[in-house]
């Protein structure tokens, strides 16, 4: 994954596995934030992120020609500006990654699914609101 440093703008490589964990900028040294925008993920990002027990994960299932996903996607950008550091927001385009979608049994987008530890701790199909999904992951951490 790819994050640019806020001090020195160089972008820096940072592996999928240390999503969370603290990481500082190959040239000047600063800390580099946690992610602060919801990540489009594949099945090794979505994976990786599933490894790191730090923090709860909101997932969005989405697909571009669903109107409901995109009036949803503003409050899933809030709530990842919100919790970085705190949670990990990701993006899973259903038609790019239906493997994705079956093995939550994603049948109707959006569709959020919070996860802790690897399992599941909630899911639900539909549009809610950024509160909602805050107190989802607060409620996991």
């Amino acid at each position: 994954m790819l994050r640019v440093c806020p001090s020195c703008g160089r972008t820096n490589r940072v592996p999928d596995d240390r999503l969370i964990a603290e990481a500082r900028c190959g040239s000047c040294k600063a800390a580099l934030p946690p992610p602060s925008e919801p990540l489009d993920a594949d099945a090794a990002l979505f994976d990786a992120a599933l490894a790191q027990p730090r923090v709860p994960v909101l997932v969005d299932f989405w697909a571009a020609w669903c109107g409901p996903c995109r009036m949803a996607a503003p409050a899933v950008a809030a709530v990842a500006r919100e919790l970085a550091g705190k949670a990990l927001v990701l993006k899973v385009d259903t038609d790019k990654h239906p493997e994705l979608a079956r093995r939550y049994g994603v049948q109707g987008i959006p569709n959020f699914v919070v996860l802790r530890n690897g399992r599941v701790v909630r899911q639900q199909a539909g549009v809610v609101g950024r509160d909602e999904m805050r107190r989802w992951l607060e409620s996991a951490a």
